[in-house]
């Protein structure tokens, strides 16, 4: 079986494969101050609950863009499961060619993605990666990495309103009924919420335009579905692309 882990900011996504089948997925919470033995008794009991046995575990594959935690994990993975996982980075075989004007910028899990995007979807894609942060992921027809863009995510903007005025309280992250607020909770949800929308909408108009031709908008990140409620403009929902992406990648590798 291979175990895929996807290191991000707020939180460690993970997945366990048998062949092409994704057997389960698992968050634990992101913090470079755990050590490898809490995170791998927490791992284990996940594993467990979900019927999979860890003896079974014999390849892994990891993506990071918290370089503390990786170096926790490659130590989880030698020493629990006995595997020295495949880490996705420079010098790693992805099938991605990046037209960057630093390649060596562009976070691996935005490589992961389009590898999986393109595999699914083909091309060209745009990724709406809606998370920590909110990325936006072009690739075009030949499965090549043109750039994108980078935004705040939601969850971000949400506590900046709350950390820096007097008044504002914190809020559930909802959709509400009507764009005009006629509380302060409800306005708050309609900035936040409507307020992403028109940033979704207006940064892939903008980028279909440049590409000068139609490509799918697929969503993935843990407020994608959120969003995606709200607006056409995002076609698909994949919650687990950085997962499929990460198993794509390690297969290249194999060989």
């Amino acid at each position: 079986m291979l175990l895929v882990f996807d290191i991000g900011n707020t939180n460690v996504t993970l997945g366990v494969f048998d062949g092409e089948r994704l057997r389960g997925t698992w968050r634990m919470t992101s913090d470079v101050y755990q050590m490898p033995d809490e995170y791998a008794a927490l791992l284990i009991t996940m594993l467990e609950h979900g019927n999979i046995n860890t003896a079974d575990i014999d390849e892994i594959a990891v993506c990071s863009v918290v370089p503390p935690l990786l170096t926790t994990f490659v130590e989880l993975c030698e020493r629990y499961f006995e595997v020295s996982p495949l880490v996705i980075g420079p010098g790693t075989k992805t099938g991605v060619r990046i037209r960057m004007d630093n390649p060596r910028e562009v976070g691996a899990d935005r490589i992961v993605d389009a590898a999986a995007a393109h595999h699914l979807y083909g091309g060209p894609v745009i990724i709406a990666d809606l998370g920590t942060a909110s990325t936006f992921d072009t690739v075009s027809r030949e499965g090549d990495y043109l750039g994108g863009a980078i935004a705040p995510g939601l969850a971000i903007a949400a506590e900046a309103l709350f950390a820096r005025t007097a008044a504002l309280p914190r809020i559930q992250l909802a959709a509400p009924k009507k764009a005009i607020g006629t509380n302060t909770i409800t306005a708050m949800q309609s900035g936040l919420i409507f307020g992403y929308v028109g940033l979704i909408e207006g940064i892939v108009s903008r980028i279909q335009r440049e590409l000068g031709e139609k490509a799918l908008v697929v969503a993935t990140g843990g407020f994608a579905q959120l969003l995606a409620n709200e607006t056409p403009i995002i076609e698909k929902v994949n919650p687990d692309l950085t997962l499929i992406g990460l198993k794509l990648i390690h297969e290249m590798n194999k060989e």
